[in-house]
């Protein structure tokens, strides 16, 4: 059991962007599925031949615990920066297919919502993110492991938990 106990409160805005116009329930961002992500990423490109980029959409200290080879970090401390981010970086991602990823598919979600309004033209989320991945394509592409908020901290790429240092 991953919880020792639970807690429900009720929010407005579920890991926070504000950025109120990027609504996931409304519609949903394009996304890839783990199988053609790690085809994609052994080839180095899509299925279209454009390079395919992962982009972190995780905080600094969980990118530290695990990442995709080669991914962008922005070395976020909070995910309400990441609009900023994009902004800042835009030149970096155009021609490219981005791939945004995160823990388990709630802010690579928004984050290939915010960046497919800002102008990119080519992105897509991993679809149930890390987790998802490392069940469907293990760990290939991917070192490290993936910090969770629990009491397990990380799991790797067989879905075991990581004991605590």
């Amino acid at each position: 059991v991953p919880f020792k106990r639970l807690l429900v409160k009720c929010k407005r805005e579920i890991i926070r962007m504000n950025h109120p116009t990027i609504r996931p329930e409304a519609q949903r961002a394009p996304a890839v599925d783990a199988k053609t992500l790690a085809r994609w990423l052994a080839a180095g490109h899509d299925d279209a031949g454009r390079e395919v980029v992962t982009l972190d959409t995780r905080n600094a200290f969980e990118v530290d615990q695990g990442r995709f080879r080669g991914a962008i970090d922005w070395r976020l401390s909070r995910f309400t920066e990441f609009p900023q981010a994009v902004l800042d970086h835009l030149a970096d991602l155009r021609g490219k297919t981005v791939v945004s990823y995160c823990t388990g598919g709630i802010r690579c979600e928004k984050a290939a919502l915010f960046m497919r309004d800002a102008g990119v033209e080519q992105v897509l989320q991993l679809e149930g993110g890390i987790l998802k991945y490392f069940e469907e394509a293990g760990g290939e592409h991917f070192d490290g492991e993936c910090f969770v908020f629990d009491e397990r901290i990380a799991l790797d790429a067989t879905l075991d938990a990581i004991e605590a240092v």
